[in-house]
């Protein structure tokens, strides 16, 4: 299986995202006879068989186990799996594959299985051939376990669970499980198998025990209406996790949406090239052992400790907003914690050029990474708004930071060089631990302090020597200090700030006018303060 770049990884699952999209991401869900095959296959092929596209589409189809061919098969050769208490049966073509010992439902051969009705207290489990593909169709199916998960998957090659058009299901593990041991099941959907998710009916994922949707494998978000709730971690993966599309709603006591495998160096990532994310978590957001990249899609944190984790973040379109309790975007791992990786570290920070407000030599620069190129950014963060123990690079799109109040925290905070040569950049949060643009940096900005902090809900506008408003911020926390960057600001130009006047929001960058506004400050593009250092977190 080939492993593909971040940028690679990026387009190639957006351009598949594209052509589900176009598919209707829907196999066959009305279809009855043998001829009948699926819509989305059949469209999505017509999508991606000529040029660059059918590249880009058979590079995610090698990187990961999901391609548009998973979701085609013939509605005739299904098994029909009817869930009751204590008269669980099976009909169809595979009817000798699944086993039914009381209220536990076993498939053991690959095979497409539609499964519907209801078990109280019992368990779907897949234990087939490690070569077979399993695609369970859940047709209004109820699965309550009391004493492990609703779906264990033991054994196969890939399972595909496709939530029927129209239809809604539900999933639900025990609080306590029989079986507690080392590879024992923890989820109410567990997989030792790589995994899809697909299909455009509703699922409720409950996860009573610990997680909501585990797989020791890959694990692929094509689509869904899916809303989890879980004890601990909400939906991880191990060697990836990919959203593709359909609206996913996360909330955790533990990390929202993972990837876990750290030992691997082309695993451990995680992708959102499309659809809706929604995350409350009680620990991290959207957290990556290795990469995390946005592409495309909508990916909200509403709760979080530290809103996205992984040791290289990048986002390059799509919508993101972060609430956070410490840091909002954290480019950061687990490496720096032993001696020997500190020691890497260190010597990787060796001359590193020097931020331009204290970027660089205060902390060890790490092989740590946050890259902004695209899309729009909004992080609302008690601890460091973006945090890299490595370097940052902001080359477009749109980013605004509230970060903290607290001097011991900044809205920006990068060991290494913060490289600035696009977009719109609006930083707000205390003045202890100012980061701003390093000297290799080729697009200008602006280093704002106030004598006072700045109440929340305040419109500071920023005026050029004619007159002209060339940003209005509104700030939604106390604020001390802004670092602002765009296209509009011209190195060594003196520039004059203004708080009230109007704005067109209630936060955030905006249209407004500095009618009726005053002065309090100004400052000159390209002119930097030390105030502080960045603080490794």
């Amino acid at each position: 299986m080939k492993f593909f770049s971040r940028a690679q990884r990026a387009t190639s699952v957006a351009a598949l995202a594209l052509a589900l999209a176009l598919a209707g991401c829907s196999a066959q869900s009305s279809s009855s006879t043998s001829e009948t095959t699926s819509a989305a296959t059949s469209s999505a092929t017509s999508v991606v068989t000529s040029g660059t596209t059918a590249e880009l589409a058979g590079s995610i189809a090698e990187s990961t186990h999901f391609d548009a061919d998973d979701l085609s098969w013939d509605a005739a050769k299904e098994t029909t799996v009817s869930l009751a208490d204590g008269s669980s049966a099976a009909s169809g073509t595979n009817a000798d594959a699944v086993s039914v010992d009381g209220n536990t439902v076993t498939i053991t051969a690959g095979g497409t299985y539609r499964v519907s009705g209801t078990l109280g207290d019992g368990e779907l489990v897949v234990a087939a051939g490690e070569e077979d593909v399993v695609r369970i169709i859940l047709d209004n199916a109820t699965v309550t376990s009391s004493s492990g998960s609703a779906v264990d998957i033991q054994s196969a090659n890939e399972v595909l669970l496709f939530l029927d058009d129209g239809t809604t299901n539900t999933l639900s593990d025990a609080a306590s499980y029989a079986d507690t041991g080392t590879d024992a099941a923890n989820a109410a959907i567990y997989s030792l198998a790589d995994l899809t998710i697909a299909g455009t009916g509703t699922l409720g994922v409950n996860g009573n025990y610990q997680d909501g949707i585990s797989t020791k494998d890959g694990l692929v978000l094509a689509a869904g209406n899916v809303t989890v709730k879980a004890t601990d971690d909400g939906i991880k993966g191990k060697d990836y996790t990919v959203l593709l599309d359909g609206s996913y709603s996360v909330t955790a006591g533990g990390d929202g949406v993972k990837s876990t495998n750290d030992t691997e160096t082309d695993r451990g990532w995680l992708l959102v090239a499309g659809g809706t994310l929604n995350v409350a978590a009680g620990d991290d957001g959207i957290k990556a052992a290795t990469t995390l990249t946005i592409s495309d899609g909508a990916a909200t944190v509403s709760k979080s400790e530290e809103g996205l984790e992984a040791a290289h973040i990048a986002i390059s379109g799509g919508t993101v907003n972060i609430t956070s309790n410490d840091d909002g975007l954290n480019a950061a791992g687990g490496s720096t914690t032993s001696d020997a990786a500190a020691g890497d570290a260190q010597g990787a920070g060796e001359g590193a050029p020097q931020g331009g407000m204290g970027g660089g030599g205060m902390d060890t620069v790490g092989d740590f990474s946050l890259d902004i190129s695209g899309g729009t950014v909004t992080v609302n963060a008690e601890g460091d708004g973006l945090d890299s123990n490595g370097n940052a690079s902001i080359s477009g799109g749109t980013v605004v930071v509230n970060g903290p109040s607290s001097d011991g925290n900044g809205a920006l905070d990068v060991n290494g060089d913060l490289t600035v040569s696009g977009g719109t950049i609006a930083a707000a949060g205390s003045a202890g631990m100012v980061v701003t643009p390093s000297e290799t940096s080729t697009q200008s900005g602006l280093q704002i302090s106030f004598d006072s902090p700045v109440a929340a809900g305040t419109a500071v506008q920023i005026t050029d020597s004619t007159g002209a408003v060339v940003a209005t911020f509104v700030t939604a926390k106390q604020t001390s200090s802004i670092v602002f960057s765009s296209a509009d600001i011209k190195a060594g130009e003196q520039y004059t700030v203004f708080t009230g006047g109007t704005a067109d929001v209630e936060a955030g960058l905006a249209t407004g006018s500095a009618t009726g506004a005053t002065e309090v400050t100004t400052a000159t593009a390209g002119e930097y303060t030390t105030s502080g250092g960045p603080g490794m977190r």
